[in-house]
């Protein structure tokens, strides 16, 4: 069979044909023989009879992988005889900018997770963005109150931030729709010259491109994203545009997540201030003390001063069933009926049954408040009297002058369950240096001890109170607080509140010629023992 050599005018045709770029070459000197129009495109300069110059290496080498006039360009060179060789080239341009945008994206994407602070991420944007897009970068927010907030990245510089009058954003052609959202429009292109002074400081030089594009949020605009290259000559391409908006998309969301989570955390504060206990008013006549170890929504107490021509004082300490946003907005409901309450200066009988009418006419009875209410006043001889009522809470206790402990004798059914149909209330009256105790059941049920899943108790809680005699309300609650912490052993516990009320101590007897203080250390340790020595026999 005899095969026929194609004609040179074939060869040549087959060659131009080829999809990536070829060059033959003569070994001896290292000329280029033929080059098809691809090799022409990426290699000008790869023309017959000229030397094998520009991106390929020195004869000897392989293969190569290089940035050539703007291009990605990979050769690999095939031996064909022992005088001539080829070179096949291949534009990578395209897979290297996809890669490359892959990797910003993937940068953007981590380094925006990490911060739910709205000048933090606005930051990160700005760094991001003069990375890899541009020159200078600015983010602005849209108006609050007419002044916009904007943080901003020139080169060379360190990252700035300000506010700016709501009417000077007319001054950059497609901000002030950028930021209204609606219509959702594309970047926009500006012409440099039409920036105003406050957009990029002259001292820069010349910024030969600039584009203003949106910063998409959540179903309403995030900011605006600007940015500027400089250089007489600088553009922005197609590609360049189109990378921008993907990247501002995230940008977008990721400041308006960190928005949403300023204007929550701002609206919880707001919120945890006004459910945390009041600062006890200074009461002229008794102390008042209070502790509390409380979540959102758990126990709480209050106290409401003399009002009108009442002279009493009203105390409420209450435990709101569970936790979390619900019982909060109970919480909160319980605590303004008790302040509207004290300004009718209502009995605190009558307190909790309207309260619990309140609450039987809110809805669902999925929620339910346990309290005590009370009324103090001083009487006659330093005395104090306390008018008390409960709706299913633990009965207070009064701690005498000799350290006996009393639970005084209420009773009442919860609140926000049933009609009340049965409220015993009680009177106390507390002699000089006694104290009465409002408290919580998170005291009594705190798990701890020895085995760790012990209940702190009710005896235990009597005991640890009894030893408190003769001293200031304060001294109280911070001695039980400490006393239930080494329970714990640092363990976590239920919502613990208290409240004490204490009548003030004299100063000294009342006998002729003096006399030794009623609440002398001496006094007081001596029937300290005298009760111990009493319980052991």
């Amino acid at each position: 069979m005899t095969v026929v050599a194609p004609a040179s005018a074939l060869l040549q045709a087959a060659f131009e044909a080829a999809g990536e770029g070829m060059l033959l070459c003569d070994t001896a000197g290292h000329t280029v023989l033929l080059a098809n129009a691809a090799a022409r495109r990426l290699v000008p300069g790869a023309l017959p009879g000229e030397p094998v110059t520009g991106p390929f290496p020195e004869p000897g080498a392989d293969s190569f992988r290089c940035e050539f006039e703007g291009r990605s360009l990979s050769g690999t060179r095939r031996d064909l005889d022992g005088e001539h060789y080829a070179w096949f080239i291949r534009d990578e341009t395209e897979q290297a900018r996809h890669i490359a945008h892959s990797a910003f994206l993937a940068e953007v994407g981590w380094r925006l997770s990490t911060s739910l602070h709205v000048g933090r991420v606005m930051r990160t944007v700005v760094e991001l963005a003069v990375q890899y897009l541009a020159d200078t970068a600015m983010v602005v927010l849209p108006p609050h109150r007419h002044r916009s907030s904007w943080t901003r990245l020139l080169p060379e510089r360190a990252v700035e931030e300000g506010t700016l009058p709501e009417r000077l954003l007319d001054g950059v052609p497609g901000l002030v729709e950028s930021l209204g959202g609606f219509p959702p429009i594309p970047s926009r292109w500006l012409d440099p010259a039409q920036a105003p002074g406050w957009l990029l400081p002259a001292e820069l030089g010349p910024v030969g491109a600039m584009l203003v594009t949106p910063l998409p949020g959540n179903a309403e605009p995030a900011g605006a994203l600007i940015l500027a290259r400089h250089g007489a000559t600088a553009v922005f391409g197609e590609e360049d545009e189109a990378l921008a908006r993907v990247f501002a998309a995230r940008a977008g969301m990721a400041i308006a997540a960190a928005t949403l989570y300023h204007e929550q955390s701002e609206t919880a504060d707001i919120l945890k201030a006004d459910l945390l206990p009041p600062d006890l008013p200074v009461i002229d006549g008794f102390e008042l003390a209070g502790s509390h170890h409380l979540h959102i929504g758990g126990d709480f107490y209050d106290v409401f001063g003399p009002a009108g021509d009442s002279t009493d004082t009203v105390i409420a300490l209450g435990d709101v069933c569970g936790t979390g946003p619900e019982a909060a907005v109970l919480t909160g409901k319980v605590r303004q009926t008790l302040g509207a309450l004290r300004l009718v200066r209502a009995e605190p009988e009558a307190m909790l049954r309207v309260l619990n009418d309140v609450l039987l006419r809110s809805g669902p009875r999925s929620r339910f408040v346990t309290m005590v209410v009370g009324s103090v006043r001083r009487v006659e001889h330093g005395r104090v009297r306390l008018e008390l009522a409960t709706g299913g809470h633990p009965s207070p206790l009064v701690l005498r002058t000799d350290g006996t402990v009393e639970e005084v004798p209420i009773q009442g059914a919860l609140i926000g369950v049933m009609p009340l149909t049965d409220i015993r209330p009680a009177t106390v009256e507390l002699g000089p240096g006694e104290l009465c105790l409002l408290y919580s059941d998170g005291l009594t049920e705190a798990r701890g001890g020895p085995a760790g899943r012990g209940h702190f108790g009710e005896d235990r809680l009597h005991r640890a109170l009894a030893d408190c005699a003769g001293m200031p309300a304060t001294a109280v609650v911070e001695r039980l607080s400490q006393v239930v912490s080494d329970w714990l052993h640092g363990g976590q516990s239920d919502d613990i509140a208290m409240l004490a009320v204490r009548a003030p101590a004299r100063t000294a007897l009342s006998l002729r010629g003096g006399g030794v203080p009623e609440q002398s250390p001496f006094l007081i340790a001596a029937r300290r023992g005298d009760r111990r020595s009493r319980a052991r026999s």
